[in-house]
């Protein structure tokens, strides 16, 4: 029996969405856009698996890298998002059936009946407003400790993002609240429900800590998650893929920064057993660099995960299958602060060799259950 490792680097779009205008995202291209204003990059581990190939096949950047083992696509979404539900629902095998509700870039943001419950929570609230994650809390971190009232805030995506102190509000309370308004958010197809504790950082200012949690719509149908689970295989998210799938099909996730995110994936490749499927998110490259349209800090990153990735492969069994891809983009370079409408790398060891082409997100689950021989057609029984 052989085991699948699903990784996302999240938002490492490729560039080159067919309906990237309709987001007003026509020219975006996280990678190539990276190399160009660098001038080079130096990952050779995802080189090796044909990056290079990827970025030309998808935009024309030409970047002097050869593939030298396993194989490449450019993958496509069809779900109406550039969200990380969106695509990482589509990847396990289920695009979403209807459009996110996203809400107003005004202020009040968020209709009455939702800041009134709020209000039932917490006594009051503070920002109603889109805004930057952290340049909300800079504004309204004072007034949060002085009323007690959780800052309320929302962006582009079809997110309601609650901040407080992890300490003085408390993390539970914090979580609790999300909890409650979660059931009313959903019903309104907005598709999660963030908590973001912050604390003070050190050298003044606050910065926000490593508990965040997503309370996410659960899937509108059965995922390569679900499937594996229903085959009896053992099923490990690590990073955000316990919240971003609401736990359903998972039997354990593990979290934390991107560091620890990767020893827990080399402790993956150590101990999952035989027939497991191991699904994990490295969050960073999004939060950290692409919305703060850090294009150094994104290539740094870029470099560090390849390095580490690296030592982490060479445990890899025979009969592995491991896969690379990403949820959409997060041009560092575009206007703005929110995701791109990408198409994104689908980079393939243990699997099919060479050039595969350009296929769907829902392509990469299907590969998945394909090499676990697993028939999701018959609910999760093995072919």
């Amino acid at each position: 029996m052989t085991r699948a490792f699903l990784i996302v680097l999240d938002s490492v779009g490729c560039g080159g969405a067919p309906d990237a205008a309709d987001f007003g995202d026509a020219g975006a291209d996280t990678l190539g856009h990276i190399w160009q204003a660098r001038g080079q990059l130096k990952v050779p581990t995802l080189a090796s698996l044909g990056l290079g190939e990827v970025m030309r096949q998808s935009t024309g950047v030409d970047v002097p890298w050869t593939a030298s083992q396993g194989g490449w696509a450019v993958a496509t979404e069809v779900s109406q998002g550039k969200d990380t539900p969106s695509g990482h629902w589509e990847l396990a095998g289920v695009p979403v059936p209807w459009d996110w509700h996203i809400f107003p870039n005004t202020t009040p943001a968020f209709p009455p009946e939702v800041m009134a419950a709020v209000h039932d929570f917490a006594g009051g609230s503070l920002a109603n407003c889109h805004a930057s994650g952290t340049q909300v809390i800079d504004d309204f971190a004072d007034q949060h400790l002085q009323t007690g009232w959780p800052i309320c805030y929302t962006s582009v995506d079809s997110v309601f993002q609650i901040a407080a102190h992890q300490d003085a509000f408390g993390l539970d309370r914090l979580y609790d609240l999300c909890r409650v308004l979660a059931p009313m958010l959903h019903a309104m197809k907005v598709g999660r429900v963030i908590a973001r504790p912050f604390l003070a950082a050190d050298g003044g200012g606050w910065q926000r800590t490593a508990h965040r949690k997503d309370f996410a719509i659960p899937p509108p149908g059965q995922t390569i998650c679900d499937i594996a689970q229903g085959a009896g295989r053992a099923v490990h998210g690590i990073g955000k893929i316990g919240d971003i799938f609401s736990m359903r099909g998972i039997d354990r996730c593990r979290k934390g920064p991107d560091a620890t995110l990767m020893d827990h994936l080399q402790d993956e490749f150590a101990t999952a057993p035989d027939g497991a499927l191991v699904f994990a998110n490295f969050v960073e490259f999004d939060t950290h660099y692409g919305h703060r349209r850090d294009v150094e800090g994104y290539a740094r990153h870029l470099e560090w995960f390849d390095a580490a990735v690296a030592r982490v492969l060479a445990a890899r069994r025979d009969g592995d299958l491991v896969i690379f891809t990403a949820d959409h983009g997060n041009d560092p370079t575009w206007r703005g602060t929110d995701h791109t409408r990408e198409r994104v790398p689908v980079l393939v060891l243990g699997g099919p060799r060479g050039r595969i082409g350009d296929i769907g997100f829902q392509d990469v689950g299907a590969m998945v259950l394909k090499h676990l021989n697993i028939d999701a057609a018959q609910g999760g029984s093995q072919a």
